[in-house]
């Protein structure tokens, strides 16, 4: 192609860099190092904060069941409120983002969880606790659904880094509420409510970091629900965008929902597996600690590793094998292998960090990303609700481990396929 009408009409050389479309426009990044800095600290607090309300609870139920005279189908139901309170709430969040801007309903989250944290060991009675932590568990939920939105947003170039610095400090969070809250309740004089109000002072510090950044607007780190790109208008996407409609974002929601389903189970039964093959109660609670522990380091890798690839299915696979061969183990040698089988179930538990870095790999925009994000995890949830209540009952009624470890084995299987769906190179534009 000759060069000849360059030369000759130097307006069109000079036209050419147009202003780009809507569609086609970068989001706004943080206009400062230090805003930049203080946003990647809010993400890391709010991380922190969006597990301790309920594995506190889980190390201090029974005392809290003596003190509120709470019956023990009651405090079933308690358990399985988190997951129900995520389903629910976290629905809500794409519209209050389009309201309010992400940071400033995170922000509001991050209220939401200290303050129910401050009222709940108040309450003088049942329903006031269940209303003070359903108020906790309301701001984890949407802040749950808006956090791969935030990264998404203001890193695009660094969704892996980024999704695996929040879910680091997720998985931190979470096992550190649960090894520290009964030493810091024997320190404060071995009261329940003292040890679980101590987890407030957390969302406090979570609170002062985001402050500043809900204050600014416009290309700020918050804005309106245009600027933070999850308007339609905004992001350039088409408001009649309907995610029922993409099977990429039910494969993401089944995935969600059924390593949901795997990690509670394991938090909730893997130690009395342990102990009922002989592993004393101390061994078997330090076999949940390592468990868990492994998915810190794990949350920064895999997150990372992700996003360098076009397709997550080699890692959605490599990770269902690992829990495959612990469920085995548990079966055969439960207690000769038992610290082999503890870490191959929390390599096999940072499927939920790979699930949260393909939400924010799925969608080309802001807007996307918060539909994907409320929708994968809302269904996945519902879909995580049955899981521990059936091994329970399975348990009781097979008297032994075999039926409930067949189950938990069995459910890895549709996990690694939907998984293998969701992680294909493709985004849920491309399908409604």
């Amino acid at each position: 192609m000759s060069d000849e009408p360059q030369t000759q009409t130097p307006t069109r050389t000079r036209a050419l860099p147009t202003s780009p479309s809507p569609a086609e426009a970068a989001p706004p990044r943080v206009g400062t190092v230090w805003l930049t800095r203080l946003l990647v600290v809010g993400l890391v607090l709010a991380a922190l904060n969006l597990r301790p309300a309920i594995t506190s609870l889980g190390a201090l139920l029974e005392e809290v069941r003596t003190g509120l005279h709470m019956s023990g189908g009651v405090a079933g139901v308690l358990t399985s409120v988190p997951p129900l309170c995520f389903a629910v709430f976290g629905i809500t969040a794409p519209r209050l983002a389009r309201r309010f801007g992400p940071g400033a309903v995170v922000f509001a989250g991050m209220v939401a969880i200290t303050a129910g944290l401050v009222l709940r060991p108040f309450a003088g009675g049942t329903v006031a606790f269940l209303a003070a932590s359903a108020l906790a568990l309301m701001g984890i939920a949407v802040s749950n659904v808006l956090m791969p939105v935030i990264v998404k947003r203001y890193f695009p170039d660094r969704v892996g880094t980024m999704t695996g610095l929040y879910s680091m400090a997720l998985a931190l969070g979470t096992s550190l509420a649960a090894a520290a809250t009964v030493p810091v309740t024997d320190a404060l004089g071995g009261g329940w409510r003292a040890g679980l109000a101590v987890w407030a002072v957390l969302g406090a510090f979570a609170v002062v970091a985001w402050l500043p950044l809900v204050r600014r607007r416009g290309a700020s780190a918050t804005g309106t629900g245009a600027a933070a790109g999850t308007g339609s208008g905004a992001s350039g996407e088409a408001p009649a965008l309907r995610i029922t409609r993409s099977r990429t974002a039910w494969a993401l929601g089944c995935f969600f929902g059924l390593q949901a389903t795997g990690a509670y189970i394991t938090m909730g039964w893997m130690p009395q597996i342990f102990r009922d093959a002989g592993v004393s109660a101390g061994t078997a609670g330090v076999l949940l600690a390592v468990t868990m522990v492994m998915g810190v380091p794990l949350a920064f890798v895999i997150p990372r590793l992700a996003t360098r690839m076009k397709n997550q299915g080699p890692i959605v696979v490599a990770l269902g094998l690992c829990g495959l061969t612990g469920y085995a183990g548990l079966h055969f040698a439960p207690a000769a292998g038992a610290w082999a089988w503890a870490l191959l179930l929390g390599v096999s538990n940072c499927a939920f960090p790979l699930a949260l870095t393909m939400i924010g790999m799925r969608s080309r925009t802001g807007g996307g990303v918060v539909r994907l994000s409320a929708f994968a995890q809302s269904v996945g949830y519902l879909i995580s609700i049955p899981g521990p209540t059936l091994v329970g009952t399975l348990y009781e009624h097979s008297g032994g481990w075999g039926t409930p470890l067949a189950l938990m084995a069995g459910l890895m299987v549709p996990q690694m396929i939907v998984g293998i769906v969701a992680g294909r190179d493709r985004t849920i534009e491309d399908e409604t």
